[in-house]
């Protein structure tokens, strides 16, 4: 079992090497092979080309390497927490808390006269805010509530809520202001800039950090929450643990790069099928290259067709779903 787990990490490490490099070179100027690899290791190659592949594409690259990782592990943790096989990272309201904030900033301030505060934080900052506060306050009630389909209940009508909020925003907004918020839904790799990186690099960063540090608390979570507490878990440590990795995973991946749909609730049924074991001591850093290997390749195939990344990647999503809900009536996880 640890051979076949030692050779599907490396496949995958080698997969998604390839698929950063293929990422490089496709796009609305094809790049050799050759003059990316020297503009990465400063050989020699055209200055234009240098700046293509260093200062946009690669960028974009990492990016998706970040979201991939994170929204594919965020997926894992809450499938595993509310034992909900149909848990996505968004189930505690995170991306409508997001889409709220970006709405706030993008068609609220132009309505009430651009005197709200958050016009002043830019788009990222407004869905981050937005996700934090909504999670804050669920996190608040649920701090009372022992029950975690209760929770999920909860993020379920916060986020009902919310949409109507945005929906009476998008009525009462100008034509401009629409297009670009429904533009702002449908999930962008390519407007993260080289400053906002280095915000979202270290932020999902903690978010695995504390992704792997919740592992033990995960596996004992497989058998039952009653059993995870008479073993000695920490239900209420553990579960906000998960919830702050959540949010910074989601969160930012959301703020950044806008709501990217079915990465995180198709990538971990895929990695618990090509690893066939529940471990998540192999399945977070599976997750985390299997996501980031399939947001790869879903950025490559939107260059190749001129279509934005949410439409692939539900493209792709949504038969997986279907098939692991075909193949086993009764998933469990």
């Amino acid at each position: 079992m640890k051979s076949r787990s030692t050779i599907l990490f490396i496949l995958l490490g080698a997969t998604t090497l390839l698929l950063l490099v293929t990422d490089l070179s496709v796009g609305s100027t094809p790049i050799p092979l050759a003059d990316v690899w020297h503009a990465l290791t400063g050989g020699e190659c055209p200055a234009m080309t240098a700046s293509i592949v260093i200062n946009i594409r690669l960028i974009k690259a990492v990016v998706a390497l970040l979201a991939g990782a994170a929204l594919s592990v965020s997926g894992l943790q809450m499938q595993t927490l509310f034992r909900n096989p149909l848990a996505g990272p968004y189930v505690l309201g995170i991306s409508s808390g997001a889409s709220l904030g970006v709405a706030i900033f993008m068609l609220g301030a132009p309505i009430f006269g651009q005197s709200l505060i958050v016009g002043n934080i830019g788009i990222a900052g407004a869905a981050w805010l937005g996700a934090a506060t909504l999670l804050v306050i669920i996190a608040g009630v649920g701090h009372r509530i022992k029950d975690i389909m209760v929770i999920l209940i909860l993020g379920m009508m916060f986020s009902s809520g919310v949409s109507a909020i945005v929906q009476i925003l998008q009525y009462l907004s100008k034509e401009e202001s629409l297009k670009a918020f429904i533009i702002w839904t449908m999930g962008s790799l390519s407007d993260v800039t080289t400053s906002q990186l280095y915000v979202m690099i270290p932020a999902v960063i903690a978010g695995l950090i504390l992704a792997v540090i919740t592992i033990k608390p995960l596996n004992l979570l497989l058998l039952g929450e009653e059993y995870a507490i008479t073993m000695g878990m920490d239900n209420r440590r553990s579960r906000s643990l998960i919830f702050i990795s959540t949010t910074l995973l989601a969160g930012t991946t959301t703020a950044f790069c806008g709501p990217i749909g079915f990465i995180g609730l198709a990538i971990p049924h895929v990695t618990r099928m090509l690893f066939n074991n529940s471990d998540h001591r192999l399945l977070i850093p599976g997750a985390m290259l299997t996501g980031a290997a399939v947001l790869l390749a879903c950025d490559i195939i939107s260059k190749w067709l001129t279509l934005p990344i949410n439409a692939i990647t539900a493209l792709i999503g949504i038969p997986i779903v279907v098939w692991v809900v075909l193949r086993n009536k009764s998933i469990t996880v």
